[in-house]
């Protein structure tokens, strides 16, 4: 990576993050947990590409701001730190937690359709160095975080549905 050269060349202070899968309130709205939220109260189908075969890791907002500051706090200058929680789940299974807390069959909400080209399958992230020298760990476990993302698209719902919440590609 050149930063880590600039790093190693310069003493240019830097410090890598990488991070699963992000969610909760205020996220994009074109990301995979807010639109399947919208889709199941508009009650508009939900493509899921591949069939939702790819596998993520995800973690809530807090947590995800809780890694930043502790590498503000605690990480060392050079050094690389993944946040992840170590709770893989395909997409189909988050699709189905998020249709059974809202209620509603999967069938009802998800249409299968062709895979993206160039996707990829899994993002799987080791977090131990994180919790070993950060002291981090996520505290939000996955239903719980699904359930106050609900909550914020439920009580939000008449001015989400006017924005875009699917993704256009730039050209």
């Amino acid at each position: 990576m050149s930063v880590l050269a600039f790093y190693r060349q310069y003493q240019f202070p830097v410090v890598i993050t990488r991070f699963a899968n992000f969610y909760g309130p205020y996220q994009a709205l074109y990301r995979i947990i807010p639109r399947a939220i919208i889709y199941g109260f508009l009650n508009k189908e939900l493509p899921l590409h591949g069939g939702g075969a790819s596998i993520r890791a995800f973690i809530y907002s807090t947590d995800f701001t809780r890694g930043v500051d502790a590498v503000i706090q605690r990480g060392k200058l050079g050094e690389t730190y993944h946040f992840s929680d170590d709770h893989f789940i395909s997409i189909t299974d988050l699709i189905r937690k998020i249709t059974s807390l809202l209620q509603i069959p999967y069938e009802s909400l998800v249409t299968v359709v062709s895979d993206r080209p160039g996707k990829d399958n899994q993002y799987l992230m080791d977090a131990t160095k994180a919790q070993r020298e950060l002291d981090w760990k996520p505290r939000v476990l996955l239903e719980e975080g699904l359930y106050e993302t609900i909550h914020w698209v439920k009580k939000g719902i008449d001015s989400i549905k006017a924005l875009p919440f699917e993704y256009i590609h730039k050209d």
